[in-house]
């Protein structure tokens, strides 16, 4: 078999990306990153349905659980031991100071560009779990769709 002809069409060099682009693109990382940021802290931080749960009553029953376990069967004593997994990290994930408001200020900062730049509306938005008052505070009008 020849060996292959060279071919002709002249091959492109790659092209250095502009400081501007390279700024754009850093701008738009860190904007993602403050919005994602807000909106995972909000989805881990809203409220449940039902009756809220009390540190009390949390300790509580992890009390009657440590009495239940010793009579338990096999069986019981591993739903048992998950049930005290679960409630030991929901009061560990409660005694965990939560503190919204740098996070909801990098949102309100970074919202209205981003969301005119993503084509992202105010009701998406609130659909998301922003509270209206913070899209007022970002600049983020309400809009009919």
């Amino acid at each position: 078999m020849p060996p292959k002809a060279p071919s002709k069409t002249p091959k492109k060099s790659k092209s250095e990306m502009s400081a501007e682009h390279k700024q754009a693109l850093a701008i738009g990382r860190d904007e993602s990153r403050a919005i994602r940021l807000y909106l995972e802290a909000l989805e881990a931080h809203k409220p449940r349905r039902g009756r809220r749960r009390t540190v009390e009553g949390i300790e509580a029953r992890l009390e009657r659980i440590e009495a239940e376990l010793t009579a338990a069967d096999p069986l019981t004593r591993v739903h048992l031991a998950q049930e005290r997994l679960n409630l030991q990290e929901e009061l560990a994930s409660r005694q965990e100071a939560v503190d919204l408001s740098e996070l909801e200020e990098d949102f309100v900062r970074t919202a209205a560009g981003y969301s005119q730049r993503k084509g992202i509306t105010y009701a998406a938005w609130r659909d998301a779990g922003v509270d209206a008052t913070v899209l007022k505070r970002a600049g983020i009008p309400r809009t009919r769709g």
